[in-house]
Formats: structure tokens, sequence, C-alpha cells
């Protein structure tokens, strides 16, 4: 990414609406200089956005002035990017625009937040029409992290003003704040599942609904009510979707064959209807707006914890 930078005239940060405070890598700005800066909260449409302006404002107060909500899938905002890039880019005394006439754009973020899904969505919004250049996907997506491997080629998106991209594998910070927002990343699936543990995400997925009073999973699942045990949760999940197990118990007779609760195929199950959206939308970083309703001070970081 450093060694080709010398090549970008603007950064784009793609990161997931539902943790709009937390999980981003700082070493990004570090690292990647003083280009101008988009950021991209992606995944609108699975956020509860009740508080977008003071997610702004606290946004703001950490140097983030050029923030754009957006749901790649369904393309909605896409066509606010290529103005507030080409602006941004106009506007930087870095760019010097008789040396050339086309932008060239990094797109960076941590891992599964969205960023081929936003370049295959420019595309979608910006070459339908161009004889030459279908609009059919350039870059792979998928719903776990680590599909993007390297710095790719140049992507076009645009042709008038002429832009390109070049898409990043998601890098996520060499050490994360804290032990929750760790948590956080992992339920919006930018670490493999089963690097965490499946079973301990769905614990706190369900400790984070019913802290939120967000019930939508008693429906969708019928239980009846809200439960704070999720060997209860998983067991009735389990028996519900009929993801049962025969495991064999050692008795004074032999070994028996006995049927118990598949908690990791339901634990699975419960992940997968949080992430589509089926519980309904959630904002994971409701406690930080909250416990800072003016912004906090400029380039406030929770301090950090070890595990």
């Amino acid at each position: 990414m450093q060694s080709s930078l010398k090549l970008v005239d603007c950064i784009i940060e793609v990161h997931d609406a539902r943790i709009p405070l937390s999980g981003r890598n700082p070493l990004f700005q570090e690292t990647l200089g003083l280009k101008p800066h988009l950021l991209v909260l992606n995944k609108m449409d699975l956020a509860d956005l009740k508080e977008r302006q003071k997610i702004i404002r606290h946004l703001e107060g950490e140097g983030l002035k050029n923030v754009i909500f957006t749901n790649c899938v369904k393309d909605e905002n896409v066509k606010q990017i290529v103005p507030m890039v080409t602006e941004l880019v106009g506007s930087s005394y870095r760019y010097h625009r008789g040396e050339s006439l086309e932008y060239c754009i990094m797109v960076i973020g941590v891992p599964n937040v969205g960023k081929s899904s936003l370049i295959n969505s420019l595309r979608r919004q910006h070459l339908r029409k161009a004889p030459f250049c279908p609009a059919g996907k350039a870059t792979r997506v998928g719903g776990e992290p680590g599909i993007t491997r390297a710095v790719m080629s140049r992507i076009q998106v645009c042709e008038r003003p002429l832009m390109f991209l070049l898409d990043t594998p998601g890098v996520l910070a060499p050490r994360i704040e804290s032990v929750e927002t760790g948590l956080k990343l992992a339920l919006c699936g930018t670490v493999l599942d089963h690097l965490v543990g499946e079973e301990t995400l769905a614990d706190y997925l369900l400790y984070t609904l019913n802290r939120h009073e967000l019930f939508g999973y008693v429906q969708h699942y019928g239980l009846g009510e809200a439960c704070d045990d999720i060997v209860s949760v998983l067991k009735r999940v389990a028996v519900k979707l009929g993801k049962t197990q025969k495991v064999k118990v050692l008795t004074g007779t032999g070994d028996v064959n006995v049927i118990q609760p598949n908690y990791p195929a339901a634990a699975r199950d419960f992940l997968r209807t949080f992430r589509s959206g089926l519980l309904g939308p959630v904002m994971l970083d409701r406690d930080t707006l909250q416990s800072h309703p003016s912004a906090g001070a400029q380039g406030h970081r929770p301090a950090e914890t070890d595990p």
C-alpha cells in the first residue's frame, strides 16, 4: 500500500456503519500520510442510524470531516462519492492537474467491510453506458474476510472524470484497543468466526441485543420470551432448526448414542441471521455515543487494555 502511494490522489477508507466509532485501524492515518481522506460507512442498511448526526459530530471531533453512509448492495448514496472525491482532490495542493487528467484513488479498511463491493457499485453507477467497459464485477466479494489478498492493479470506476481505484486487502490494527472492540469487529465479520469461537460470539451477540432491548431474535426463533442464557437460547434454536447430532456416551454397560443439540451449528445460524439483518438494525457503538455526547476531544481514543 505504501509503495503505491505516490500514484494516489485520495484515500477512501471503508468501515462498517454498525461500528462507526470503533475498530478502525489507527495506523492508516499514520502510514498513508496527508492524502485527502474520505470515510465511507458501508452496510448502512444493517445499522441503526437514529443518531446519525451524533455519529458525524463525534467523527468530526476526531478530524474526519468527510463522511458518507452507503449500502453498496443497493447502490445507496454511492453517487455522492465521485463528486466528493473530485472536490477533495481538486482542492488539494498536492494534486498537479497539468501533469495528469486522471484520478487514482486507494480504497482501504479493515477486512470484510465492503471495499470490493464499493468498487463494483461505483462501476455499476458510472460505467453502465460505457461502450468498451462492461459494468460487471471487477473484484471478488464475499461474506468473510480475506477475499482480497493483494493490492490490485488499477480498476476504472468512472469515465468523467476519468477515475481509477486500487483495491487493497483488509488490514486490522496490530493491537485491538479493547476486548469489546475485538468482539464488535468479530460480530461484523472482520475476522474468521472460529478464531474467536462461534459460541463466544453468539454469547456476546445475545448480551448486546438484550442490553439494547432488541428482542427481534425472540420472535424470529419463536422463543416466547427474552433470555440471557446463551446455552438455553442455542439449545432452543438447535431444536427449532432440527440441528442435532449423535454423541457417543460411555456408560457402565458400554457406549450409548445420545442425541444432543448441535450448539456450534445453532450459534452459526444465530450469527448469520444477525449479519443478514433479519434481527433488525443495530448500533454496536451505542454506548460509545452515549458516553461521549459532545463528540469528545480531538483525537480521543479509549484507553488500551491488556487481555
